[in-house]
């Protein structure tokens, strides 16, 4: 970690659904300031930040953000906290090339942890519609040609895999790698 920090990127789960859980960027922008966080930018209200921290790791980092945002805000979100090399790692892994120029039919789960070899056959037997999926480590990446909307597969896969996590459209993914990227470069 150079003197300036790291950059991160924190993924919410479950803010903004359906007018429920409501949480504005720009208050959530200045809650990751008021926690020292700083060039801090937000993405679409699905509360996607971009973050520098001087100390910490992603697995401190969630469990301090998420332990603050409940505190905050009175209900509690799931939080993924990912560094930049993450998401180059997520990027250059994409089993599914051809299909980045489609950015909403290709998905990108984050998830808690590397599923186990069971957990990932469980959710083949599943996989029996037109999707089909990869996981390489913690992501699960997710190709829905009629789009994740469709997508009865899409649906299953937290009730099968059973590893928390939370999905990003593939626009979404490369928008939060550049912001990343420009953040590291300040």
């Amino acid at each position: 970690m150079s003197d300036q920090g790291t950059v991160f990127v924190a993924l919410f789960s479950g803010i903004n659904v359906g007018g429920n859980r409501v949480v504005k960027m720009a208050e959530l922008r200045s809650f990751f300031e008021g926690l020292g966080f700083s060039d801090v930018a937000t993405y679409v209200q699905s509360g996607n930040t971009v973050f520098r921290s001087q100390k910490g790791d992603a697995a401190t980092l969630t469990k301090m953000i998420e332990a603050a945002f409940e505190k905050r805000w009175g209900f509690y979100s799931r939080i993924m906290v990912r560094d930049l090399g993450w998401f180059e790692r997520l990027v250059t892994e994409n089993p599914y090339p051809e299909i980045a120029g489609e950015p909403t039919k290709l998905h990108a789960y984050a998830l808690e942890r590397e599923p186990t070899t069971e957990e990932i056959a469980r959710l083949a037997e599943k996989c029996t519609g037109p999707e089909r999926f990869e996981v390489k480590g913690d992501v699960l990446y997710l190709h829905a040609p009629e789009g994740i909307g469709k997508s009865v597969f899409a649906n299953l896969i937290p009730r099968t895999l059973k590893v928390p996590g939370t999905a990003r459209n593939w626009r979404t993914v490369l928008t939060l790698l550049e912001m990343a990227g420009q953040a590291g470069g300040r």
